[in-house]
């Protein structure tokens, strides 16, 4: 069975979604963050579009998402997110970002909301007190809600990662090759060793996630605001 696992390269297939995952879970922080800002701004149309963003690309499935980046941006926009120039490598590379991207902007929107039920745990007496003392909206951000807010949304913003690991196997739907396609090859080449195939991707699966719940649970515990 070992040999199966270094025929079909599992390893380095769970390399390529541990990639995927870590690109895009920095990339989806950032986004979320300003979705998130927009959400709490005082403009309303802002607050509009971060709202309308939030409820369109978290009610559409990510399958989707990832299938409109390579079948929609891609063949029918043109949209090529790595060069062709004397680049033998331009498939991988482009199939890989355009994955980065669909779970990006997927994920962007769940870390919005998990930055504002982190909000929602600050007493409405702070930003009052930050604008008696002269600070804009913000200033107020910068200093006294956000600091806070990602203190109170460190579980919510765990758990989104622990998803959006385990959401990198949907990125097999355009060409890239990670634990899913080397899985999908292993139950075609040895259908007979279905279930030790299963166990190994679950086991690699809770090998990842497992110390991410742990460490946000401690982080969580240790940075929580006392009140």
């Amino acid at each position: 069975m070992l040999e199966l696992i270094e025929q079909f390269d599992v390893l380095g297939a769970f390399w390529l979604n541990i990639r995927l995952a870590a690109v895009s879970f920095v990339l989806a922080l950032l986004l979320g963050t300003v979705v998130a800002i927009l959400r709490l701004a005082p403009v309303r149309v802002l607050n509009w579009f971060g709202a309308t963003y939030v409820t369109l690309l978290r009610n559409t499935p990510l399958t989707l998402i990832i299938l409109f980046t390579n079948l929609g941006l891609w063949l029918q926009l043109g949209v090529e997110l790595a060069s062709r120039e004397d680049n033998p490598n331009f498939l991988i590379q482009n199939n890989f970002r355009l994955a980065v991207l669909g779970l990006t902007v997927y994920h962007a929107a769940f870390i919005c909301e998990a930055i504002r039920s982190g909000v929602n745990t600050i007493p409405v007496g702070q930003s009052e007190a930050a604008r008696s003392i002269g600070l804009g909206f913000g200033q107020s951000l910068r200093e006294v809600i956000l600091p806070q807010a990602f203190r109170g949304a460190i579980t919510p913003i765990g758990n989104v990662l622990i998803a959006l690991i385990k959401n990198t196997t949907v990125a097999v739907a355009i060409g890239n090759r990670e634990v899913a396609y080397a899985m999908r090859n292993m139950m075609e080449f040895r259908p007979d060793a279905g279930i030790f195939i299963f166990l190994v991707v679950a086991i690699g699966f809770v090998i990842l996630t497992l110390p991410v719940g742990i460490g946000t649970s401690w982080l969580s515990a240790k940075l929580a605001v006392k009140r």
